[in-house]
């Protein structure tokens, strides 16, 4: 049966070489029954610490873990009825497939025909029905990765809570699974809270997305929503490629449209809804790399070509931006992705161009977050 989640300013200190620190801090959150909910951030932004707090594995400095409204801060992993796949698949190397899925249920003193049953959904719902006699060193890397998931499941855990566990595998099978994960999670229903610092992964496996950065939440929402409308700097160059352009905001138009100015152009965009800029302070315009385009037009800015991609499908060009006198613009180059077509014109490093970009395509943001 799928359970809500709540975190109540749920906090982790620790001491290293007598300097202490927040590995997580003060993180409220509610999850709904049924939800896919991704922590997605960089390395030691405090995602698996969460994750083992809500696990048992880990004991909070302060703050409490509800689920379906009951406390559960204190009570022993083993005791809250919540499945675990680590980033290791951990199957005993001796026993076959289904003796290791079943291993659980004989722990809980689950025997016969009834767990003979279990086992065999389980590895049905993943996959596996064929493997059950076979031994784990018999299985490629996504099959085991599978039986990981079925030893879980066969418990039939109230809460799925899965660490990186796509990221000892090659990036087809990741693809593979990413599906495969999902369908299941969908088809059983139930609650899974996924760990990964790959976005990829959260935008495509996700019903919200919680970014986070230095042990703090940094935006939560739809992968949607983060990607069209993320509130800081940080998750639009964590979510997807971006452009962040600096420049003034300079005034809102009545279609709610905000006018900004960067090296003498003037371009629209929308304005960021979670965290919005105010007229006349300095902000960030947010472009991804797809969004420009070489078509003539309005809503444009002058860009120098400095170096140039070839990807295939597409053509990454490297640029940097020109201000109205023609002059280039110092700082870190911008990125534009421009679609390829056999007959394609090619720009050549050292050109200069106008990219254009719909208003709808961009959102300005305040600075310094």
């Amino acid at each position: 049966m799928s359970v809500s989640l709540s975190l109540k300013d749920l906090t982790r200190r620790y001491v290293k070489d007598d300097v202490e620190f927040l590995a997580v801090n003060r993180v409220s959150l509610d999850v709904v029954p049924g939800e896919f909910l991704t922590f997605l951030g960089p390395s030691g932004c405090g995602k698996t610490t969460t994750l083992r707090m809500i696990a048992g594995f880990e004991t909070p400095t302060s703050g409490r873990i509800l689920m379906d409204g009951a406390d559960i801060t204190s009570l022993p992993a083993n005791e809250r009825g919540l499945g675990f796949v680590f980033q290791s698949y951990a199957l005993f190397p001796h026993m076959t497939i289904a003796d290791n899925v079943g291993y659980g249920l004989r722990i809980r003193r689950q025997t016969g025909e009834e767990a003979l049953r279990k086992v065999r959904d389980a590895l049905a719902m993943v996959g596996l029905t064929q493997a059950e006699k076979r031994y784990p060193n018999q299985l490629s890397g996504g099959e085991q990765q599978r039986v990981a998931l079925a030893r879980v499941l066969v418990l039939e855990p109230k809460l799925l809570l899965m660490d990186e566990p796509l990221s000892n595998l090659d990036a087809k099978l990741r693809l593979h699974m990413r599906t495969e994960i999902r369908r299941i999670q969908q088809t059983l229903g139930i609650t899974c809270l996924y760990v990964t610092h790959d976005q990829k992964e959260a935008l495509t496996m996700s019903d919200r997305i919680m970014v986070m950065q230095r042990g703090r939440i940094e935006q939560l929402g739809t992968p949607m929503k983060l990607y069209e409308d993320p509130a800081t700097a940080f998750v639009a160059d964590f979510i997807g490629q971006a452009n962040l352009f600096e420049g003034t905001l300079r005034s809102i138009d009545s279609d709610g449209l905000g006018r900004f100015s960067l090296e003498g152009f003037e371009v629209r965009a929308r304005i960021g809804r979670e965290n919005p800029p105010q007229p006349g302070e300095k902000a960030l315009l947010v472009v991804r790399p797809e969004n420009l385009s070489l078509t003539q037009g309005e809503n444009v800015l002058g860009m120098h070509v400095v170096n140039r991609l070839f990807e295939g499908d597409r053509i990454e060009y490297e640029v940097l931006v020109k201000d109205s006198a023609q002059r280039t613009a110092a700082g870190r180059p911008f990125s534009m992705s421009v679609p390829f077509l056999p007959g394609t014109s090619v720009i050549e490093p050292g050109s200069d161009v106008l990219a254009r970009f719909h208003p709808l395509a961009g959102v300005i943001i305040r600075k310094g977050n």
